[in-house]
């Protein structure tokens, strides 16, 4: 006890000095479990996928579409259960900044695959019935106040037009990992319309989604069904719902590797100042370190203090970081909800937190530590802070 409050109260000799540094250990605590939990939410998608559903698009690019009868001979595949279409309808609303998710799809196929999306049974049988219906995450609506009855007026720059769609339901998250910013409608009004106004462009699927009985044999589905369609004029290439994911996240996957790098870069520029700290604080004590030898304290016993004080600077400093880090990353969603559907703060970003205060203290202790305990009592003894 004696030796903890001895410790306690040499940090704060220089008040100003250790405030500083632990204000300092604060933001950078902050700025690294915000920055991780940033870099967490881009893969949030990724990590809610299913081990057995997989995507079937067209080989060359996503850009390009396979015609719907594929539907059926991969429904034909040994081991798939189930399959549906899925288009990328790319629209905005009322505004630019207005952009969310949009998909056209076979509901009747679809949601069956989704378990983790809840509707109530009222409101599916109603957007099943109605052609123009529209399914709306509750996340969504609750970003543009969405109602059931609303109508959505919709402009795409793929399929152009004015669009129209009546909220039929509003479904919810099975658990908080399901993201529920989408919207979804009936891919024969799309296609019906394309019929219509653009004949070549009907008939045509972006993505089928497949259902498989068994995750593990997911690579021998996907062989045999791209093999069904190998050397025809819209060849296909079939993967996992999470590989399919993280394709879009190496889009921008160097923007999301610099935000990690930069939030190890905070932590190494505070370990410089916290070790700058404690250089001085041992620099200007080597007369009181060459006392306590004199005294009889063992070269340990002084090395230990300089790194407790180190120890105890980093975990005030990070301890009230940790305990912000769940406020500062509130606010930082309501900011940006349009963007990130899901700001997933967990565990292990605590812990790495952790870790870093542990490293601060470490790599700020040991070389004022090592110092103290080599000094000699007399060359000590003759230092004038």
């Amino acid at each position: 006890m004696f030796f903890l409050n001895f410790v306690f109260r040499n940090i704060f000799r220089a008040k100003l000095r250790s405030t500083l540094t632990i204000v300092g250990l604060v933001i950078a605590i902050l700025a690294f479990g915000l920055l991780q939990t940033v870099v967490r939410a881009w893969y949030a998608g990724a990590d809610a996928a299913s081990a057995t559903r997989l995507i079937t698009r067209s080989a060359i690019s996503l850009t390009f579409s396979m015609p719907v009868y594929y539907r059926d001979k991969i429904r034909a595949t040994p081991g798939v259960t189930s399959v549906s279409v899925s288009n990328w309808f790319g629209g905005i609303y009322k505004e630019p900044k207005n952009f969310f998710a949009q998909f056209a799809v076979d509901a009747s196929t679809y949601f069956p695959m989704y378990p983790e999306f809840v509707f109530e049974p009222e409101q599916y049988q109603a957007f099943l019935r109605d052609r123009q219906g529209a399914a709306i995450g509750q996340q969504l609506a609750d970003l543009y106040g969405f109602k059931v009855g609303d109508t959505v007026p919709l402009k795409s720059g793929i399929y152009p037009g004015n669009w129209e769609f009546v909220v039929r339901a509003i479904y919810a998250a099975k658990d908080e990992t399901t993201i529920t910013r989408q919207m979804y409608f009936h891919y024969d009004y799309l296609n019906e319309q394309l019929k219509r106004t653009a004949p070549r462009r009907g008939d045509l699927a972006g993505v089928f989604v497949v259902s498989i009985n068994d995750g593990q044999a997911a690579p021998d589905i996907s062989r045999a069904i791209d093999a069904e369609f190998k050397n025809s004029l819209a060849e296909t290439l079939t993967e996992t719902e999470k590989a399919f994911t993280l394709g879009f996240v190496a889009m921008v996957e160097t923007i999301v590797v610099a935000i990690e790098g930069v939030s190890y870069v905070v932590i190494l520029i505070i370990m410089a100042v916290a070790a700058n700290t404690m250089a001085m604080t041992a620099r200007e004590r080597l007369s009181e370190y060459a006392t306590l030898k004199a005294l009889g304290f063992k070269p340990g016993a002084v090395a230990a203090m300089i790194i407790a004080e180190a120890f105890l600077l980093a975990i005030l400093g990070a301890g009230i970081g940790m305990l912000m880090t769940p406020l500062v990353v509130q606010g930082f969603h309501a900011l940006t909800v349009s963007v990130f559907a899901k700001m997933p703060l967990v565990a292990q970003t605590f812990y790495l937190q952790a870790a870093c205060a542990v490293a601060v203290g470490l790599v700020a202790g040991v070389v004022p530590a090592v110092r103290a305990a080599r000094v000699k009592i007399v060359d000590g003894l003759r230092h004038v802070a």
